[in-house]
């Protein structure tokens, strides 16, 4: 079985792994009308996100349809997303 990965808006640049996804491998995008596989180019745990497009530093990290963040730096296709490459706009610590 393949490693899956779920987008829930069509204008989302990241998905959430469904499964632990290592370096190199290929990972079914799906929740969207078009069905689409791309390889992942780190280690990546279970719930953590995953860039569908190359994302340039200061371009806006969005999720199920929402804005969560911005890239602190460009992140390509298949790289880990999450707090050491983006700031989330969600909420100040």
């Amino acid at each position: 079985m393949g490693k899956k990965a779920l987008m829930l808006a069509g204008k989302d640049n990241v998905a959430v792994l469904l499964d632990d996804l290592s370096k190199g491998e290929d990972v079914e995008i799906s929740g969207i009308e078009q069905e689409y596989i791309i390889k992942g180019v780190d280690d990546i745990s279970l719930g953590h996100k995953i860039a569908l497009i190359r994302i340039e530093e200061g371009d806006r990290i969005t999720k199920y349809g929402e804005v969560i963040g911005v890239a602190l730096a460009r992140i390509n296709v298949g790289e880990h997303v999450h707090i050491h490459n983006m700031q989330s706009t969600l909420f100040k610590l």
